[in-house]
């Protein structure tokens, strides 16, 4: 007779088996994943992948393409903004600085030349992105590895555009990781790991400082040309886009950031407040109104070899978050739909089955190396690339700006 630990091992299997979904049982497939595929057939990634969370039905993970996974660590650019919104917020919260306060307040002299002057520009303005101070990523391709005072000083060679008026710029939040520091004594990524990512255990995430390797297990990173991009110095993007992290780290951040549990009432209202920035971006979020008139709220984040997009309800209570192993999604319609397919489900089709632990749906396609795959590069009009133009369609994709000449990318 097999031991009775042979007999439960069974029983155990038998189990998870009759409640693991099969392929004739489950229900419709989510809507999303028949639009991510076509990220890599029609938007040039070589793979692409997609994590939903929803506070009633699980999650629900897909993908498409090979060398991509659910378990993997990438890099997600300009989502350090949320996080570095979040943190300043708190701040504010507990009274060590108002969002009212002067960049020289803090930052006594820094902001000084070309018409710059940080005695006119409140912390407020540059949360919103409302300061006018020059994007020092237009100059370096975001490929060229500084500290974050010569950061600030590359910009403040430049004329500011006028203050008041929406225009997204990395240095803004350059700017604010030095006056967390100045405030607390600390670094912002140390603020971060102790405020955000300890608390949350988000345990695949984290600011990486000047370590240019991604912690393991990870896959390859490729710019739009087909080139290897896996290392990188992420003093290319500091406090504006250093992060590292998981899919599952960031449903849960920002479930747990629009659920209420990082920002006292009052300040999460501000956050989402996006009349400074006439409509366009609050602090560290940016909404986006889909066809079905749902409006969902995150960040997206383009540094070279990667490509991130979160977005969720209001309440935080379903988020998706995308990504692509490359730095730019050819075309850039595809978001939209892949927002619209997760948010507005068809009349009669419901958002799609959701398991409690993740359930891989493989979705295959040519098996090519990066560099035998046609890539087109893009290059965007306007001075933003990391929230929507107003005057574009309600449901566009934002996207990186390059250089023809160099294939250089600037993270947003």
């Amino acid at each position: 007779m097999p031991p009775l630990r042979t007999l439960l091992a069974v029983a155990v299997a038998l189990a998870l088996l009759a409640l693991a979904p099969s392929a004739s049982s489950a229900p419709t497939e989510a809507a999303a994943d028949a639009v991510l595929p076509l990220l890599v057939t029609r938007g040039g990634a070589p793979a692409a992948a997609l994590l939903t969370q929803d506070a009633r039905s699980g999650t629900h993970y897909a993908q498409a393409g090979a060398g991509i996974s659910f378990v993997d660590h990438f890099r997600a650019g300009s989502i350090t903004k949320t996080f570095m919104a979040t943190v300043v917020l708190q701040l504010a919260a507990e009274h060590r600085l108002s969002l009212s306060d002067t960049v020289e307040q803090h930052l006594p002299g820094l902001v000084r030349g070309a018409g710059n002057d940080g005695r006119a520009l409140t912390l407020r303005a540059l949360l919103t992105h409302t300061s006018g101070l020059y994007d020092f990523t237009a100059d370096t391709g975001g490929m060229v590895p500084l500290s974050p005072r010569q950061a600030v000083r590359l910009a403040l060679t430049h004329s500011p555009a006028d203050r008041g008026r929406f225009v997204y710029s990395n240095t803004n939040y350059v700017l604010l990781g030095l006056i967390v520091q100045q405030v607390t004594g600390r670094s912002y990524a140390a603020e971060a790991e102790r405020r955000l990512i300890a608390p949350l255990r988000l345990t695949g995430t984290s600011f990486p400082g000047s370590l240019t390797t991604l912690p393991f297990p990870h896959g390859r990173a490729y710019t739009s040309g087909g080139r290897d991009v896996t290392e990188l110095d992420p003093r290319v993007a500091g406090a504006a886009g250093e992060l590292v992290t998981t899919l599952a780290d960031l449903d849960r951040f920002y479930a747990a950031l629009l659920g209420g549990e990082l920002l006292p009432p009052r300040r999460l209202r501000e956050m989402l407040d996006t009349r400074a920035a006439h409509g366009s971006y609050g602090m560290g979020l940016f909404p986006v109104k889909l066809p079905c008139g749902t409006t969902v709220w995150g960040h997206n984040g383009i540094i070279s070899g990667s490509y991130v997009r979160t977005a969720a309800t209001v309440d935080g209570r379903r988020v998706l978050t995308y990504r692509v192993n490359t730095t730019a999604v050819a075309d850039p319609g595809l978001e939209p739909r892949l927002l619209t397919a997760e948010f507005c489900p068809a009349p009669g089709r419901t958002a799609g089955f959701r398991a409690k632990i993740p359930v891989q749906h493989t979705r295959s396609s040519e098996e090519q190396g990066c560099g035998g795959r046609r890539r087109h590069r893009r290059r965007h009009s306007g001075t933003m690339s990391g929230a929507p133009n107003r005057a574009a369609s309600a449901v566009r994709s934002s996207g990186c700006r390059w250089d023809s000449r160099s294939a250089s990318t600037r993270f947003s």
